[in-house]
This record gives C-alpha cells, sequence and structure tokens, in this order.
C-alpha cells in the first residue's frame, strides 16, 4: 500500500468513525478513541498534496500539468480540514454535536470527495492525450 494510500484510508476510516461518534449524543469524549482518531486524521493531511501531485505525476506527466489546478484545491482543502480538527482537538471536551458540525462542515466535506475522486483517477488507466482512450469512446 502506498503511502498515499495509506493516509487517504486514514481520513476514510476516521470520517466513518466521526459519523458514528456524532449519533451517540455524547457530552464529552471521555473513555474514547476520538483524539486519537481526529489526531490521526490531521498528521494524514498533512503534506497530503504534494503527495497526491507525486502519485499523478508518477501515473501521467501530461496529467499533472493537466490536473495542477486540482492538485492546488485539494492542498488547500487539506489544510483547511486540517485546521478545522486542530480547532476540535483544542476543546476540553468533544461532544457529539461538536462533531457533528466538523463532519458538516463543507472543507472537509470537499477533502473527501477530492480523496475519492484522486483514488479513482489512480485506479484508472490513463490516456497518453489526458482525454479518453480510443477504447473508451463510444463507437
Amino acid at each position: 500500500m502506498s503511502e498515499l494510500s495509506r493516509r487517504i484510508e486514514v481520513i476514510e476510516a476516521g470520517y466513518e468513525y466521526l459519523l458514528a461518534y456524532a449519533a451517540q449524543g455524547r457530552q464529552d469524549d471521555a473513555g474514547t478513541p476520538v483524539r486519537e482518531t481526529l489526531s490521526g486524521m490531521r498528521d494524514a493531511l498533512t503534506g497530503l498534496g504534494e503527495l497526491v501531485r507525486a502519485a499523478v505525476a508518477e501515473s501521467s506527466p501530461d496529467a499533472a500539468t493537466a490536473a495542477a489546478k486540482f492538485i492546488d484545491a485539494v492542498d488547500r482543502d487539506a489544510a483547511v480540514a486540517a485546521a478545522a480538527i486542530a480547532l476540535v482537538l483544542d476543546r476540553a471536551a468533544i461532544s457529539s454535536l461538536l462533531i457533528d458540525n466538523l463532519n458538516a462542515s463543507i472543507h472537509l466535506r470537499a477533502l473527501l470527495t477530492d480523496l475519492f475522486l484522486v483514488d479513482q483517477a489512480l485506479k484508472a488507466p490513463s490516456s497518453s492525450r489526458g482525454g479518453p482512450s480510443p477504447a473508451d469512446r463510444a463507437p
């Protein structure tokens, strides 16, 4: 498993855990792994844009150039999501409502969508022209 794949897994699994945590109606985080989950997610976000840039460039130098602005957005989304997570981690108690609001944050949701797209794009074969290959076109 690549470092990028590992980090995407940490972020996705963390988000799934946070969805379940939000549904618990907790007033605080005593006795839960929520802080460790959030810390792992924050750590996985550090330098994520550069890992995406390197993975895309490795898969196709043309794609790296074509997708540069999108990869810049992934980097920004990761930085904002990490800052939101840091804000939550700074609280003395982490309630389900606080996590529910973090889960609803457009920044975290945008990041997850970015990562779903990157993950799938890297799994798909690339074309040398940056568009669909002749085999992908309808007859």
